[in-house]
């Protein structure tokens, strides 16, 4: 019996919404999951996530926890499943399964009429028929009025079996009269990659992609276990938990015997009164001779000796994660043994893995074009970063960083070469740095670094930096010894076409970063001024500040480059530019030095680029609130719907963006330099890893577009 609800005309007219499920256990629907999250935050407004089924029990739902986490929605947990599974069985155990449909259909429609877009995940195949859990999800993606996503396993199978299990599957979706947006066959042995594809051919009225298997996102990480055993952490840096775990070993023996068994990714599983294991498992991961492993788990509530932890904690921050539970060895091994691999929400490395697999796999503007039947004109902070980032794959650029050996920007590097994004260069001495990622277990084996010191690029560099120079009495000896600083070697290099864009900052001055450009890269034809902007990241939407961090004030003719250097980067971004020309005056209703060189800078804007939508002078809150503007600028196109504001100084540009970031919690990406020939970004030294991440993609972007001029 179909217990779905009619829907009204306008409910009709919505876009589907998507509903993923695994056709049996161990599917890896979680990282299907995630791709269509990056998605659907790219492109469909305020999102939703619905389990119609969790498990029941005292720990909330785990994929409910990480998107909750990760995507920050503003959605209470209870909203976003149907019933537990305990009463789930009850009802299905009384025939009540009608009452079950109902009961999931009602707390989706509650959750949809918050949304502009709902991801369904169905339920774990953790009790019952296999068959029949396909049959309810089914069930439940058409009652939801869904298109299904089902994500079938290949595992160990041949491309026979495969295909034989794809066939069954096509017969059940026709059976249910499912709306099919794609099916994913998950996890192929590389072996049967390409045969399989070429099999397949034309897969019909719904595509079918096939993603490969990733040794790594099957493993469980440090993360994972701890979870599953409510370990206790010694160690407080939660960067560790996110290594894998490929194997683990019960050190029960004596030191030598212990050593010759580590390879590289173990767990260390042993009695927590063995501090001879426990120093010889620390000197490991310092020593050259043996492999690195993931962890150490302590067993039987036990810890090392006071004078034991008195040594360790003289080391600093230790090179892994240290877990304690209260079981004792065996039993610990064979629950570690039976942890599955999960994603965890602050696990950006795996992340990042699994997003790069699925995203090279997966044709995402197919997806795309086959879920979304409307577009939103809203740019929200993740619609920003998601096209933004899809931008810049789609004709990597070469970024150098010169400040190779900092944390924040190795990180920022793993990102963004798992997800595939740009090519990276480093800067600085290369044992150090390779050093570093091999302490911090990073995996940047496609990273270059080049130590200006010893580069044989050093002296072409030098050479071109004498020739610029020289008639500021630069000699060539002084000339050699500045590419040494990897700010000026990090800039020759994207002068002489070494590298396409630079960011630095997170540990230099903006001086120290940026001079090397205004000497060497200059100002593009036809722009007065370099200046910066930031991207201010509310709710809802994404503006423009500018200039806020470089000028300090200004004249009326520099104002006009950097509202007219605004407007086109705005433009460049995907934002359409409407640029308030800000006072502390409207219209003609003021008089004065500062609102008079604003008056001046708009018409002289005004006359440079007559095609842009450029008003002023003009208060803020007249540029952002359609009432305000009615009644000051009346008739005006730019009032009450700016995009892009210009400060009449550095003092009222920079005290505001701060303003705004603390008081309404927006995200600031910045500052962004613009009209140099060729991007150099600047990043504050407080920056996070995403501030780094969102600063070199936006690089990336300005670095094509100076490509194709």
């Amino acid at each position: 019996m179909n217990t779905s609800v009619p829907e009204t005309e306008e409910q009709s007219l919505l876009a589907k919404n998507i509903y993923i499920t695994g056709t049996n256990r161990n599917s890896g629907k979680s990282i299907i999951m995630l791709a269509i999250m990056e998605l659907l935050m790219g492109n469909a407004g305020k999102i939703g996530f619905f389990r119609p089924i969790i498990q029941s029990g005292d720990k909330k739902d785990e994929l409910i926890q990480f998107i909750l986490y990760r995507y920050q929605l503003d959605l209470p947990y209870e909203s976003l499943y149907g019933c537990q599974s305990h009463e789930a069985r009850e009802l299905l155990a009384n025939e009540q399964s009608d009452e079950l449909h109902k009961i999931i259909l009602a707390k989706y429609r509650a959750l949809k009429s918050q949304c502009d877009y709902v991801l369904c995940i169905g339920s774990d195949y953790r009790h019952g028929d296999s068959m029949f859990e396909f049959d309810f999800n089914a069930q439940v993606a058409n009652n939801l009025d869904c298109l299904m996503l089902p994500v079938m396993p290949a595992g160990d199978m041949d491309n026979l079996q495969t295909l034989n299990n794809l066939a069954s599957l096509k017969y059940e979706l026709n059976e249910h009269d499912n709306d099919v947006l794609a099916v994913v066959i998950n996890g192929v042995n590389f072996k049967h990659i390409e045969t399989l594809r070429s099999t397949l051919g034309n897969p019909g009225s719904f595509p079918i992609y096939v993603v490969p298997a990733e040794q790594s996102l099957d493993k469980p990480t440090i993360g994972n276990i701890a979870h599953a055993l409510d370990a206790k952490m010694f160690t407080s840096d939660n960067t560790k938990l996110g290594r894998e775990v490929y194997h683990y070993k019960v050190a029960a023996m004596l030191v030598p015997d212990f050593l010759n068994y580590v390879q590289a990714g173990d767990l260390i599983i042993t009695p927590g009164d063995r501090s001879d294991i426990i120093l010889a498992s620390l000197l490991t991961y310092h020593s050259t001779n043996y492999p690195q492993i993931s962890g150490l788990l302590l067993t039987g509530h036990q810890e090392p000796g006071p004078q034991v932890k008195a040594l360790i904690e003289g080391l600093g921050d230790l090179p892994f994660a240290v877990l304690g539970v209260d079981s004792d060895t065996f039993t610990t091994a064979m629950r570690v043994s039976q942890v599955p691999a999960r994603l965890h929400s602050q696990d950006d490395r795996k992340i990042a893995k699994a997003l790069g697999l699925l995203e090279s796999n997966i044709d995402i503007p197919e997806l795309r074009q086959r879920m979304l039947s409307q577009v939103t004109h809203k740019m929200t902070p993740l619609m920003f970063e998601y096209d933004q980032l899809q931008r810049a794959k789609a004709k990597k650029q070469h970024i150098v960083l010169p400040e190779g050996t900092e944390e924040r920007i190795l990180r920022a590097a793993e990102i963004l070469l798992l997800r595939d994004v740009v090519k990276i260069t480093l800067l600085g001495n290369e044992a150090e740095i390779r050093q570093k990622i091999q302490t911090l277990a990073l995996k940047l084996p496609e990273v270059d670094v080049i130590d200006p010191m010893t580069s044989e690029l050093r002296p072409l560099f030098a050479q071109a930096y004498f020739e610029a120079r020289k008639h500021k009495n630069i000699i060539y000896a002084t000339a050699f010894d500045l590419m040494a600083d990897v700010s000026y070697f990090g800039t020759m290099m994207i002068h002489l076409g070494f590298a396409d864009g630079m960011v630095s900052g997170a540990v230099h001055s903006t001086q120290h970063t940026i001079r090397p450009a205004f000497e060497i890269i200059k100002t593009k034809p036809g722009t007065a001024i370099v200046s910066s902007i930031f991207f201010m990241c509310l709710e809802d939407r994404v503006l423009v500040y500018g200039d806020c961090a470089v000028n300090p004030n200004p004249n009326a003719e520099e104002l006009a480059a950097i509202a007219i250097s605004a407007a086109d980067t705005a433009k460049m971004f995907n934002i359409e530019p409407r640029v308030a020309m800000l006072s502390y005056s409207t219209g003609n209703s003021g008089k004065g030095e500062s609102v008079d060189k604003v008056r001046d800078a708009v018409k002289i804007a005004q006359a440079l680029r007559p095609d842009l939508k450029l008003e002023g002078p003009m208060q803020y809150d007249a540029a952002v609130d359609f009432g305000v503007a009615k009644t000051k600028l009346p008739g005006s196109e730019v009032g009450g719907q700016a995009s892009v504001f210009i400060f009449p100084d550095l003092n009222t540009g920079n005290n505001t963006y701060k303003a705004v970031q603390r008081s309404s919690g927006a995200i600031a990406v910045g500052p962004i330099l613009q009209g140099l020939n060729k991007p150099v970004n600047d990043l504050s030294r407080g920056c996070t890893v995403p501030d780094i991440v969102s600063t070199i993609v936006i690089t990336a972007i300005q670095a094509q577009e100076t490509g194709e001029l």
